[in-house]
């Protein structure tokens, strides 16, 4: 309850009574960072400074590493793969899994329960929005939604001013 009156919330208790920078530090992400108990995290994983990595988060590193930026914020439910089964389970079982690293640039909002596909760079700036599919790369300061997730505006920087910018569909 304690929480609950400084915090105005309620958690799952693992994430209640464990320390989220505490966690990032033992995983050896950057300074600032930290990470809910409840995220799930497999084989090589590399991540800078303050990022916040939100609860129910899928971090695997298994099929040649992933690695996030700093600054960046990765949404609750967010799931980041590095490799996949598809063709392994197709063939039954003869063909290899599916491995490709993933990168995410630095300064970078995932909005929530967005998966990114196996081999994919989302660059500086980005925003990708929530409930996407992200199976291409994402050049700098683009906004993209959708599944699967195509490009729908832009970032702009201005100093400590930030824009976000958003295509109109004619007709």
């Amino acid at each position: 309850m304690r929480m609950r009156r400084k915090f105005q919330r309620s958690l799952p208790f693992a994430d209640a009574i464990f320390d989220r920078w505490e966690r990032a530090e033992l995983l050896g992400f950057g300074k600032g960072s930290s990470i809910y108990d409840s995220s799930l995290v497999f084989g090589e994983i590399s991540v800078g400074e303050n990022v916040w990595i939100g609860p129910f988060t899928i971090l695997d590193g298994t099929g040649g590493g992933l690695s996030i930026g700093p600054c960046c914020s990765i949404s609750a439910g967010v799931h980041l793969y590095t490799h996949d089964s598809v063709a392994h389970a197709l063939s039954g079982r003869k063909a290899p899994l599916h491995h490709a690293p993933v990168a995410i640039g630095r300064c970078t909002f995932i909005g929530p329960h967005s998966i990114v596909k196996a081999g994919v760079t989302i660059g500086d700036h980005c925003v990708v929005a929530a409930h996407s599919f992200v199976n291409r790369d994402i050049p700098p300061r683009t906004i993209v939604a959708g599944t699967p997730a195509r490009p729908v505006g832009r970032v702009e920087i201005d100093g400590e001013q930030v824009s976000l910018k958003y295509d109109r569909e004619e007709g």
